[in-house]
Formats: structure tokens, C-alpha cells, sequence
């Protein structure tokens, strides 16, 4: 992986499922509606000055969302923040920079 590039896709973790916890709250603010699933389905990470996480997330059957989550370095002490999201997504849909 190039510096600043994403990484490949891989499964969702128990690690990011605490990530996409955290900012459910967020995404259900933005999106002014609550969601009875938020489930981690694979991820992408990019390096910056922290981690970004580009993760699919299952939030009906068959309906899936896209959101991009900034980690900063840990001395910063800081949780994850929602700093982007893509609607209207499927399974199939590749996870991609935006």
C-alpha cells in the first residue's frame, strides 16, 4: 500500500464494529432517523496524520451505507468522528475513496 492510499478490503473486526458503534449516533443525527441494524460488513483504512476507515455498514436487509470515520493518533485521545457518508448502497457496491 502506497502512503496515503487505501488499504485492500478486508472483513469487518470486532474493533471497527466498536468504531461504527461509536458513530452511530452521529450518522443518525445527520441522517435525522434511527436504525435498529448498524453492522460492520468490511473496511478500508487509509494513513493520514490518524486513521481513516471507509466502512460498509448493513443498516436493513438489503440496504447498506458507506461512511468514512477519522481515528486520530491515540496521544490525542480523541474518538472517532463521522466525517463523510454515501446512501442508498448495496452489498455488491466496492468500497472507494470520497
Amino acid at each position: 500500500m502506497m502512503p496515503g492510499g487505501l488499504s485492500e478490503t478486508k472483513p469487518a473486526t470486532p474493533e471497527v464494529q466498536h468504531i461504527v458503534n461509536k458513530v452511530k449516533p452521529q450518522f443518525e443525527s445527520k441522517e435525522n432517523r434511527t436504525y435498529g441494524i448498524f453492522e460492520a460488513i468490511e473496511y478500508r483504512t487509509q494513513v493520514v496524520a490518524g486513521i481513516n476507515y471507509f466502512i460498509k455498514v448493513r443498516v436493513s436487509d438489503d440496504n447498506y451505507v458507506h461512511i468514512k470515520v477519522f481515528q486520530s493518533l491515540p496521544h490525542e485521545n480523541q474518538g472517532p468522528s463521522l466525517v463523510g457518508f454515501q446512501t442508498g448502497k448495496t452489498r455488491d457496491d466496492p468500497l472507494t475513496y470520497f
